[in-house]
């Protein structure tokens, strides 16, 4: 196992209003390697995918806190993003894949965000540990 360099955490209330917060953190976490800007995109539109489902799904009706953290390996050259919250149980990676065949009219309404994450990271892994999902994204860089 390497070292990890970099780790930062952001503690932030899940709320569609801190997105922008949210992927300013990441952005600004991001700088710190060299990844391009197709990865830098890959990645936002992840961060705001996963985050936007907490936002309106984990803690409905309430609100809670949700936490960011992203850990940078300088070594193996890529970068770890785990969202957690201490919102409903669920683990979006075993909903099934859109059949991204059929025409955006015939297809079903939901799954296409989390499909593009799967697509888009290099991995995806969720677990419910003490009470908390953890969702964790892997880029190499």
């Amino acid at each position: 196992m390497s070292d990890i360099i970099i780790k930062h955490e952001l503690e932030i209330e899940a709320l569609t209003d801190n997105l922008q917060s949210v992927i300013d953190f990441v952005e600004e976490n991001l700088e710190l390697t060299a990844c391009s800007m197709k990865i830098k995109m890959q990645i936002d539109i992840a961060v705001e995918e996963l985050f936007v489902n907490i936002a309106h799904y984990a803690y409905t009706p309430a609100t809670g806190k949700a936490i960011i953290t992203i850990e940078i390996d300088n070594d193996n050259k890529e970068v770890s993003i785990t969202f957690t919250d201490s919102g409903i149980p669920f683990n979006p990676l075993e909903k099934e894949d859109p059949d991204v065949s059929l025409s955006a009219e015939e297809r079903k309404i939901g799954g296409l965000g989390i499909y593009m994450v799967k697509k888009s990271m290099d991995k995806v892994r969720y677990a419910y540990e003490d009470g908390k999902n953890k969702l964790t994204i892997t880029k190499k860089v």
